[in-house]
């Protein structure tokens, strides 16, 4: 019987092992990857806290030259309910994304808000469902001095139901006189009053009817 070879045996083993070896190396290096990537997404959920979420979006209306006011107004709305931070954030958030939509779709038209509440009503006739070309329409027949009133009662009508452009139609009608339309804002108050809804201008509390 020949003698076993020291060596031969030895390299032997080393191979047989080695890849035990190598898949326990990769699995303690697959682990700690998960553990990485784990503590970083815990990272980024604790940055994303109600109160960096409301900071990120007052920034981004700074940026867009929103009127912070119109955003401070949601927090404090919220805060003054007891509504949690998480939402009162997710709130913040859609009102800042409406705010800026209707300012980009103003200034496309070359129409410029003249206050806060014009800028605020577009936001809402956006929200509600109106098309940015009615409400580009509307901003550019009404005057100046009735168009906040046109485009809330427009957004109203939209939230009765309407097609944007037979909304439209019925406002255009309606903005060449202060009582016209008054009186058509009341009748779609009414309407609205009914199913319990109140109207966009008594919502927003920023202006009364002429």
């Amino acid at each position: 019987m020949k003698a076993i070879n020291m060596k031969s045996l030895m390299a032997a083993l080393v191979m047989l092992l080695a890849p035990s070896t190598m898949f326990a190396q990769d699995g303690s290096a697959q682990e700690q990857g998960q553990a990485q990537a784990q503590g970083q997404g815990a990272g980024r959920a604790q940055a994303q806290t109600p109160e960096a979420r409301i900071d990120a979006a007052m920034n981004a209306a700074a940026e867009a030259k929103i009127p912070l006011s119109l955003v401070k107004s949601k927090v404090a709305e919220g805060e003054a309910k007891r509504v949690p931070q998480e939402r009162i954030a997710t709130a913040v958030e859609a009102r800042v994304k409406s705010l800026v939509r209707a300012s980009e779709t103003l200034q496309r038209a070359d129409i410029e808000a003249r206050n806060e509440g014009e800028l605020l009503v577009s936001a809402d006739a956006l929200d509600a469902g109106v098309s940015e070309s009615a409400l580009v329409r509307i901003s550019q027949d009404a005057p100046p001095e009735r168009r906040t009133v046109a485009v809330a009662v427009l957004a109203d009508l939209v939230r009765l139901g309407a097609a944007s452009d037979n909304a439209l139609a019925r406002v255009s009608g309606a903005v060449s006189s202060n009582s016209a339309l008054a009186n058509l804002h009341a009748e779609v108050a009414a309407q609205l009053q009914r199913g319990g809804l109140k109207s966009t201008l008594d919502a927003t509390g920023i202006i009364r009817v002429p």
